[in-house]
């Protein structure tokens, strides 16, 4: 049972009208270099006429969870907003790749304690051909909330830390981990990981083999993702381009030193006139040894 069970109840309800209802444009792809990757494709009949065609998994690594980058971008490369939705990626973007393909195969989803601040934050699948694709993939209903601290500015308030039924993961720097201490002996249903002084990577191989989680799909915002790729924790990244420009200035993606090489996996757009574009792209090897300090919040 939900802490707040008719506000959960409620949530999911409305997301799940709104997936119904949304009217989700069919994709078109221009470019396929799928066959150059280690990589299998899942889908049903409605992911498939949507996206036109299976949606690619690269191979999780031996020792760490595969992590999957999800953003969506203004023209002008902003990602950064209080609506995400106000970026122009459309209802493909939001239901068919944000809120759909790239969780169905996810064991859990990944944000940084400012994405996952606002009060009815809560990562899942919501249209029912992608609750019924995660189903096919084996994995439970939602997929386990992970979210990452440095500071302890962490809204323990957020649905997401509300739901006992599903599992939250908060990895935790020491301010963190001393700022929520009381309230996290009370919900029994989050477990805490210890941000690691020398990195992330110990952090993750944690994750793998201490709860399971095998694949990730992480969802923002660009500091917390420049410190996974900085760590040589990220496979790949799914961008959605919108035709318009909007979002904070200069909030890139990408907010470390050194931006990585982008290799393109497939390529598709919409039907809108300038069109959306989608793409998925693989991140060249960026592996260190230990892999660097936490930058975000």
């Amino acid at each position: 049972m939900t802490r707040h069970p008719q506000a959960f109840l409620e949530f999911v309800d409305r997301k799940t009208r709104e997936a119904e209802q949304a009217a989700i444009p069919h994709l078109r792809t221009d470019v396929d270099r799928s066959s150059r990757w280690g990589s299998h494709a899942i889908g049903n009949a409605w992911s498939r006429e949507h996206y036109d065609g299976g949606f690619h998994l690269l191979d999780v690594p031996p020792d760490v969870p595969a992590v999957s980058l999800v953003f969506v971008q203004s023209r002008d490369g902003n990602t950064v907003t209080p609506n995400p939705a106000q970026l122009g990626g459309g209802a493909a973007d939001t239901h068919l790749i944000y809120e759909g393909l790239t969780r169905a195969a996810a064991d859990a989803v990944l944000a940084g304690a400012v994405t996952a601040a606002g009060a009815h934050a809560f990562f899942s699948v919501w249209h029912p051909d992608m609750v019924a694709l995660r189903r096919e993939c084996g994995l439970p209903r939602h997929p386990i909330q992970i979210v990452i601290s440095n500071t302890g500015r962490v809204n323990l308030d957020a649905l997401l830390f509300n739901v006992p039924e599903v599992p939250v993961i908060l990895i935790a720097g020491p301010d963190c981990r001393n700022q929520c201490g009381t309230a996290l002996a009370d919900r029994p249903w989050i477990a805490v990981v210890p941000l690691a002084s020398n990195g992330l990577r110990d952090v993750f191989a944690q994750l793998r083999h201490e709860h399971g989680v095998s694949r990730i799909s992480a969802i923002g915002g660009p500091r917390t993702a420049s410190s996974l790729v900085d760590a040589g924790l990220v496979q790949d990244l799914h961008l959605t381009t919108a035709a318009r420009s909007g979002g904070k200035p200069g909030t890139p993606w990408y907010v470390g030193p050194s931006r990585p090489e982008l290799e393109t996996l497939v390529q598709k757009r919409d039907s809108s006139d300038p069109p959306v574009l989608f793409e998925h792209l693989v991140l060249a090897s960026r592996t260190s040894p230990r892999g660097g300090p936490y930058q975000a919040t």
